[in-house]
């Protein structure tokens, strides 16, 4: 059973632990034994590999012969010219420290990675809390976790107050996840990274409230771990450019070998077996090899695809492998990312319901901690920052608001309530309450609703309603947010929860991620061009299909599986079925894996992109990979072949049509 599904209790005992933590000795012995938490240096590879990587291509292994055989031909006769060898020994250094240049490897990647996790961290030891280096922690320890704490490794929640987790490099989800330390129901079977509520993982980061973890798995145990390890053992592929020429120089070397071993034979036929014959011969022989071989063919290609390197940089296309611009051309399946890639990576109120827009914007933000930046953008929390911006949009600015009402207490939100409210002194005298929240919980704290500027009593019928227009809005896969108001002539002594009710209902907000403008023309383009493109996001199954279904990746909610289905299957069957599916939701990182292989496996030429670390895996492993160069990771943009600058689908599809334009002209060089 995995830790989730377990009690507090059980969880310390399995991992010999105390709520007030390890003793230093038992600590220092657990180190010794099971090592440092600390991600794994990948193997490091030496100027000299990498140089000696290039010229082991087959192409300029079939140059570098020609250049040795056409140096002691010259030799031997005697003019004595030299200037081939010159011209082609040019040609394959200058391929050569071009290819060295643009190539990265896997250690870039590991050592972001380990950039990423926490320096110090604070932990119970012999029942004190104390600061020591993170990489010193040990499974067993409990450690202290507040706003702003980058989680050490991964663990199990025991204690959690109002506590919210950026989890977005590992699971791909927008929005900070609300935590707690109940365990899980059993019941519910294997829980994806994402829901698993109880438990937070190193490379997360703390953004709200506080709480304790006891350390569960450390160093290459955790989830990081798991992808560094994935990111190290992934293999370098063949572009289908490299193999078609591979091929071709395989083919020209036997073609080139046999028509000279002829030519040799029948000259010495002619000309006897003398040593001068036989030497002459065989210098004629050598001559052709060396004239037939195209020693300016990889010259020509790697010219080409550098020209295709500047003109797709002036596209916001990046381009750090240079036989990644032909990939591009060949791509028949692109597997994108949702958030940041497909929408905005940012969290818009789309709709409302209620019967004055701005009271309703006004309340939601006067109960937000988001504000409003010199550029009048909004930041904070992703949903609270959403609601800001909602009423910057109907002139509504926060710092306007604030002065004009300003906060005298407030009650922060708390998972358990599902509620946030906040108390302000109005102008002409008095206090407002603004309180919002889940709206199934606020709906009932409310008595009365208002409506065409008056206020009416709750009646079951309205009440009914509104709850129907709840289940409308998060039908749309959008995440709703319910406001209502209290007024007093004197402020309450001290707010506490039990003024939050008698409240007078004002509206609902949905809210939600929106597609990138450009995207669905560039979607339609894709499938134009004869590429299937594929969504693979760490939300919610009903969210990913509704952004699919308005983008048209999908036509039916059938052709979307989530990650705990996709376990259920095996690779055979997967392999066998991989077309049906255009949505994979709740996805871990060893599924995206999966699918670019599995695509791979049906002769796709795949494209992956992505911007968290949960994406490098995939992203190495897929013929061509794609990072984000804004909200992108380093460990993603080390591993990646191409980076998009300005984090766009439809940068995608023109670096596409560009690559495709440099394949056809490599071929007619050919």
């Amino acid at each position: 059973m995995e830790y989730y599904s377990k009690t507090k209790e059980a969880v310390l005992m399995d991992v010999g632990s105390f709520e007030n933590g390890l003793p230093s000795a038992e600590s220092e012995l657990r180190l010794a034994q099971n090592g440092k938490n600390r991600i794994e240096e990948g193997k490091k590879t030496t100027l000299f590999q990498r140089i000696l990587a290039q010229i082991s291509d087959p192409m300029v292994i079939v140059l570098i012969v020609a250049a040795v055989v056409s140096g002691i031909t010259s030799l031997l006769s005697a003019e004595g010219d030299l200037a081939d060898v010159f011209i082609i020994l040019f040609v394959v250094v200058l391929n050569t420290t071009l290819g060295v240049i643009q190539e990265s490897k896997a250690e870039a990647a590991i050592e972001a990675l380990k950039e990423m996790t926490a320096a110090t961290s604070k932990v119970f030891r012999d029942g004190r809390l104390v600061h020591v280096r993170s990489e010193d922690l040990v499974v067993g320890d409990v450690v202290l976790l507040e706003a702003g704490d980058a989680v050490p490794a991964d663990g199990r929640l025991i204690e959690c107050v109002s506590l919210k987790v950026e989890e977005a490099a590992l699971t791909g989800e927008s929005v900070p996840v609300e935590k707690t330390d109940a365990a899980l129901d059993p019941a519910l079977g294997e829980v994806s990274l994402g829901d698993r509520i109880n438990m937070v993982y190193m490379g997360s980061v703390v953004v709200y409230g506080r709480g304790r973890m006891v350390v569960t798995s450390s160093g290459m145990n955790t989830e990081m771990g798991k992808i560094a390890k994935a990111i190290t053992n992934a293999a370098e592929q063949k572009t289908p450019l490299q193999q078609k020429l591979a091929q071709l120089s395989r083919t020209l070397t036997f073609l080139v070998l046999g028509i000279c071993a002829v030519m040799f034979g029948v000259s010495v036929a002619r000309h006897g077996i003398a040593f001068e014959s036989i030497l002459g011969s065989f210098m004629l022989a050598v001559s052709l090899a060396v004239a037939a071989i195209p020693e300016g063919l990889v010259a020509v290609v790697t010219i080409v695809l550098s020209i295709g390197v500047t003109k797709m940089s002036k596209r916001n296309a990046i381009i750090r492998k240079l036989t990644a611009v032909e990939t591009l051309g060949c791509t028949m399946v692109i597997c994108s990312d949702k958030t940041g890639t497909l929408t905005q990576n940012k969290m818009t109120v789309v709709e409302y319901s209620g019967s004055d827009e701005r009271l309703l914007a006004t309340s939601l933000a006067l109960c937000s901690d988001a504000e409003l930046d010199e550029n009048n953008r909004a930041t904070g929390d992703p949903t609270q920052a959403a609601v800001v911006d909602y009423a910057y949009r109907q002139g509504l600015p926060k710092p306007e608001l604030a002065g004009k009402y300003p906060r005298v207490a407030e009650i922060p939100f708390d998972s358990g309530r599902k509620l946030m409210t906040t108390l302000h002194k109005k102008p002409g005298g008095g206090y407002i309450q603004h309180t919002t929240g889940a709206p199934d919980v606020l709906i009932y704290k409310c008595d009365r609703y208002f409506e065409n500027g008056q206020v009416f009593p709750m009646t079951d019928e309205k009440r009914d309603f509104f709850f129907a227009e709840n289940r409308r809005l998060a039908g749309k896969a959008l995440r709703v947010l319910a406001a209502g108001y209290r007024e007093y002539d004197e402020a309450p002594e001290k707010l506490t929860a039990e003024y939050e009710s008698e409240l007078v209902f004002l509206g609902l907000v949905g809210m939600m991620d929106p597609v990138r403008e450009e995207v669905p023309a560039a979607i339609e383009s894709c499938r134009s061009a004869g590429i299937r493109p594929i969504m693979i996001t760490g939300d919610h199954r009903d969210t990913a299909v509704a952004i699919a279904l308005q983008l048209g990746i999908i036509s039916d909610p059938s052709e979307a599986i989530t990650g705990v289905e996709l376990d259920k299957i095996s690779d055979e069957e997967f392999q066998h079925n991989v077309e049906h599916y255009g949505v994979y939701a709740r996805v871990k990182p060893e599924h995206k894996t999966r699918i670019v292989n599995a695509w791979r496996a049906r002769g796709a030429i795949t494209a992956m992109t992505g911007d968290g670390v949960n994406d490098a895996p995939s992203i190495k492993n897929a013929d061509i990979g794609i990072g984000m160069g804004i909200t992108g990771t380093d460990v993603t943009k080390n591993v990646a072949d191409m980076i998009l600058a300005d984090d766009n689908f439809a940068t995608i599809i023109a670096a596409v049509e560009e690559g495709r334009r440099i394949y056809d002209n490599i071929r007619k060089s050919i």
